[in-house]
């Protein structure tokens, strides 16, 4: 176990905001996603994109991680700007599925060191390339991994990690993959983030399975607001995401006009979320995909909603 430094200060929720403590709040909460610029020449873009984002104050940012490792910088510098400027607690994820050893623990210190308490581990998206490699002579094939090591380092971080409610694609079936997950959060993951969901019954069913598997940490349900046709089918390449009936006839009938399919998507995430939050599911992200436009409709729907406890 290594001695613990003086942590630095870096923003008022700085030493003490971590996602568990607004997760385990019976208030709404609302969370988005943001991710950073694949170069330098993108940065002050992005900057301004998330810094809007964060002018809505939502109950957290999640910064993303450049499939194979090549965002690192810009993740932390995102998420550090977004943490010390606007005082919203962050998490910044961190992959390990193409680094060594020796990387991943120098990752682990700087965001340490930039005072960063919340990390979203995981494995990583495997690109054309890395699918040709021997994946035997990988340093980490599995977030399991990396979850552990985050606990062996001698930090108090706050861990997430990914959920499947239509189950990973490599796995071979859901009670496989069930067991999986809970290997993360026994190894440490404090909550879980689902893959983006479009039919709210497939979450609950989802929900019913792994409490029955004892797995009992908060699970934040993933909402992406699709706002133009062509999204439809990159989420489903992504994903595997089921796509209701429902919302394919939104897409038909809305499709061919950007304005209407904006509005009309956005309609559809915030229906999305006030199912989720009537069903008793009260923390929600959004993959936000860097629009504060679509941030900020969301929130101005859910206006009167958030930060309420309808409790008994």
């Amino acid at each position: 176990m290594k001695e613990e430094r003086s942590k630095p200060k870096t923003g008022f929720f700085a030493e003490n905001m971590k996602i568990t403590d607004i997760l385990y709040k019976k208030n709404m909460s609302l969370s988005f996603e943001v991710f950073p610029p694949k170069a330098e020449t993108g940065f002050d873009s992005v900057k301004a994109a998330t810094e809007e984002i964060a002018g809505y104050k939502p109950s957290f940012m999640s910064v993303t991680y450049g499939a194979g490792g090549g965002t690192s910088r810009y993740t932390l510098d995102s998420a550090k700007n977004i943490m010390d400027k606007f005082s919203v607690p962050t998490l910044a994820h961190l992959t390990c599925v193409s680094s060594d050893k020796a990387t991943v623990h120098e990752r682990i210190e700087e965001l340490y060191d930039a005072g960063i308490e919340n990390i979203m581990a995981l494995r990583g998206d495997l690109t054309p390339e890395l699918e040709k490699t021997d994946r035997s002579k990988w340093d980490y094939r599995y977030a399991v991994e990396l979850i552990r090591e985050l606990k062996e380092s001698g930090h108090d971080f706050c861990i997430g990690a990914a959920c499947y409610p239509e189950i990973h694609p490599e796995s071979k079936d859901q009670k496989n993959d069930i067991l999986h997950l809970k290997e993360k959060v026994d190894a440490g993951a404090d909550f879980l983030t689902t893959q983006m969901i479009f039919d709210n019954n497939l979450f609950f069913n989802f929900m019913y399975k792994i409490r029955e598997a004892g797995i009992t940490v908060p699970v934040l349900p993933g909402i992406m607001p699709i706002t133009n046709a062509n999204q439809v089918e990159r989420a489903i390449k992504l994903s595997g995401a089921f796509m209701p009936q429902r919302f394919k006839s939104l897409v038909d009938y809305f499709g061919s006009d950007p304005d209407s399919m904006k509005q009309a998507g956005i309609a559809y995430a915030t229906d999305q979320i006030i199912d989720l939050y009537a069903n008793g599911i009260t923390n929600v992200h959004v993959y936000s995909m860097n629009k504060p436009d679509i941030a900020k409709a969301i929130s101005d729907n859910l206006s009167d909603i958030l930060g309420k406890d309808f409790g008994k």
